[in-house]
């Protein structure tokens, strides 16, 4: 298997209320200021970047992303988007300009799950439905920073001689936002394998993680993908220390507190559960720890989506466990823990180095040109 040139990406806790999975709490948690000190200091700990998630009430992800882009050199944000808020032409349109004024520093992540769709006036919330209208939303962002004009009469779309005023910026090989994807039921990856640039998963075992790819090949192929091969990607929490025994002693005290309904709550988000979520959750019954150093008990007690399995070790451990889903063919990680900041720095100058980074000539993306 070639190996792909790694990325490695934080998370940015863009949340309605503070506290996050046990972030510190700040009344300026979502202020511009305290959103761009944690851009910085992915910048400065060795992150690519961080993931900005996506949700009805909290900040949106979009505007985080371009106040974040301008406020940083290199920092690359990985704006999390849902169908349901935009029509293609007009997202195509703003990450476009958004990564031509960041010179090639846009990362899009595209979420289909449920989510409040009343509330901002979607009425396409049956699941085959969403995923219908997913495909022909990528399929149309990806022509529209491709080609010179589109004309498409879909499903869920028409468009008549749409065209960008701005276009994604180019360097080497790279000409556009890379698109991630994430969803685990079959509806899910018959996207990834037909339109998506990185299929992501959640912190699932080693045979879990490679059946999946081995059935996306496949899948691939049979729904005739015409872009370059699928990539793929792990969004996990990690919990490192020196020690193993310092570590699992973090780990195993942190869902102690998870019994409690003071502390509980930070854990428990209210979204409905999906196929992805089910699959991490019905982990807990082969067991507390798989794989050495998947720690799967916080789903029984409320973890949710990255926050529902951890790989839990010593910073060389942990590391083991990352190049071994790299050598199954994830070349994409999302990492994280909170306290964030305190944590973006420890995982950052600890873990990293050690991971396998294999010599690339790809250019890197130009400093900001925003602000």
């Amino acid at each position: 298997m070639t190996m792909i040139e790694p990325k490695y990406l934080w998370y940015i806790p863009n949340q309605t209320e503070p506290g996050h999975r046990g972030d510190e709490v700040r009344a300026d948690h979502n202020s511009l200021d305290t959103l761009t000190e944690h851009a910085r200091a992915v910048e400065a700990n060795g992150w690519e970047g961080a993931l900005l998630g996506t949700g009805w009430t909290r900040p949106d992800t979009f505007t985080v992303g371009t106040a974040l882009a301008a406020r940083t050199d290199s920092f690359q944000p990985l704006i999390a988007a849902r169908p349901g808020y935009w029509h293609p032409a007009n997202f195509a349109a703003a990450a476009a300009t958004l990564d031509h004024l960041s010179r090639g520093r846009v990362l899009i992540n595209i979420v289909s799950g449920a989510d409040s769709a009343s509330a901002y006036g979607d009425t396409v919330t049956d699941r085959g439905d969403r995923y219908a209208r997913t495909l022909e939303f990528i399929h149309l962002v990806r022509r529209l920073w491709s080609e010179e004009s589109v004309t498409y009469d879909g499903r869920f779309y028409t468009l008549n001689d749409a065209a960008l005023g701005a276009r994604p910026f180019t360097v080497g090989e790279r000409s556009r936002p890379t698109l991630y994807f994430g969803g685990a039921s079959a509806e899910a990856e018959k996207v990834a394998a037909a339109e998506a640039d990185v299929q992501l998963f959640w912190g699932e075992t080693y045979a879990a993680v490679a059946e999946r790819i081995a059935r996306l090949q496949a899948l691939s192929e049979e729904v005739g993908r015409v872009h370059a091969p699928l990539e793929f990607g792990l969004r996990v929490t990690v919990v490192v220390r020196e020690t193993s025994e310092e570590a699992w002693s973090v780990a195993r005290n942190r869902v102690a507190g998870m019994h409690h309904e003071s502390q509980a709550k930070v854990w428990r988000e209210n979204h409905r559960q999906s196929v992805g979520q089910d699959r991490l959750v019905a982990l807990a019954d082969e067991g507390d720890v798989l794989d050495d150093v998947l720690y799967t008990a916080p789903g029984r007690l409320g973890g949710q989506g990255a926050g529902t399995t951890w790989l839990v070790g010593s910073f060389q451990e942990v590391a083991d466990a990352l190049n071994r889903y790299r050598s199954l063919g994830v070349s994409h990680f999302i990492l994280s823990d909170a306290p964030y900041l305190a944590e973006v720095e420890r995982v950052g100058q600890n873990l990293l180095p050690l991971l396998q980074r294999e010599d690339s000539a790809a250019v890197e993306p130009a400093g900001a040109v925003l602000g």
